[in-house]
């Protein structure tokens, strides 16, 4: 077994624990990524190329996300995996939207811009990825 299936196994197995930290996780994240994309990066926009509306839009999604993961947290429901599902799917779609509009402004994004949403979608993904195994266990 490859050192990242193990690390993704611990993380899946630490879900299956209490599926309801995933939520706290994922809005955690969620926060931080609104705070990057509505604050941080229309502050240096211009070393990222994205336009603000962009990142507005972008970030407004994560704060939406945070909110329904706060919500899923809180609950005490013992059925919580069509939750997590849920949640999993929307990330997986706000990873799409980034890569379509970062494809979609290509003539202005950077390199920068490239690196950071290359790597918000690699971590949204892995997250979601966990949420659906754990969904499903």
């Amino acid at each position: 077994m490859r050192p990242g299936n193990q690390m993704i196994d611990q993380l899946i197995n630490w879900g299956n624990s209490d599926p309801r930290k995933l939520f706290l996780v994922d809005g955690l994240g969620a926060m931080l990524s609104a705070f990057l994309l509505g604050v941080v990066l229309v502050e240096f926009e211009e070393y990222f190329g994205i336009p603000r509306p962009t990142l507005y839009t972008l970030a407004l999604l994560p704060c939406l996300f945070a909110s329904y993961d706060f919500f899923c947290y809180q609950k005490k429901n013992r059925n919580i995996a069509p939750l997590l599902k849920g949640i999993a799917l929307l990330n997986i779609s706000y990873c799409l939207l980034s890569i379509g509009l970062a494809i979609y402004h290509y003539e202005r994004i950077t390199y920068l811009a490239w690196g950071y949403i290359l790597i918000e979608v690699l971590i949204v993904m892995t997250l979601a990825m966990i949420e659906l195994k754990v969904s499903d266990s």
